[in-house]
């Protein structure tokens, strides 16, 4: 398994990807993940940010973007991400969500955040583990393909604190960082 940085080679094993999730995943993602007009400008770089698949071969097992919000938040980072029902539980979210970390210290943001449906309990546990932590519960703020409401948790993560932590014990240079 390879990460890369989405490019327009990956734009149709992308939009295969996102076509072949269940209807229930599809409910929590907010962008319109299957529609080829979308998956492709995202592929020739528009839209924002920095954007990662997992390649398995030809095919998509996972995909993450890190989206620096706009104006006064600037310095912060929306983290969105994606594995297949069938790589869930393998360690795939973990790579893919420290590699949306390692971008956002190397892009110079100063926090990120991610927003999780409540019932997502993996999810959840996967990004707190990561240290991100609850800043908000926005209640019934989803709503469901069958038209049921959803709490939506609001998870940051604040890179300088952990980042600075982090050069203290030398991990920027096992990264491969610049510590200048």
């Amino acid at each position: 398994m390879e990460v890369v940085e989405l490019g327009p080679a990956h734009a149709e094993a992308l939009l295969r990807f996102f076509g072949s999730l269940p209807e229930g995943d599809l409910t929590f993602i907010e962008e319109e993940v299957t529609d080829p007009a979308v998956v492709r400008s995202w592929a020739d770089g528009a839209g924002g940010g920095r954007r990662f698949v997992a390649m398995d071969g030809d095919e998509v097992a996972g995909y993450v973007a890190v989206r620096p919000l706009p104006g006064w938040s600037a310095h912060v980072g929306e983290v969105r991400l994606v594995v297949s029902p069938t790589r869930r539980g393998s360690g795939l979210g973990r790579g893919l969500a420290r590699q949306a970390l390692v971008t956002a210290v190397g892009d110079g943001l100063a926090k990120l955040v991610v927003e999780v449906v409540a019932e997502q309990g993996a999810a959840l546990a996967l990004f707190t583990d990561l240290g991100f932590t609850g800043e908000a519960l926005l209640r019934d703020h989803v709503r469901d393909r069958e038209g049921n409401l959803r709490d939506l948790m609001v998870l940051a993560h604040h890179v300088d604190e952990t980042w600075a932590g982090m050069a203290t014990v030398g991990l920027p240079e096992a990264l491969g960082e610049d510590v200048d």
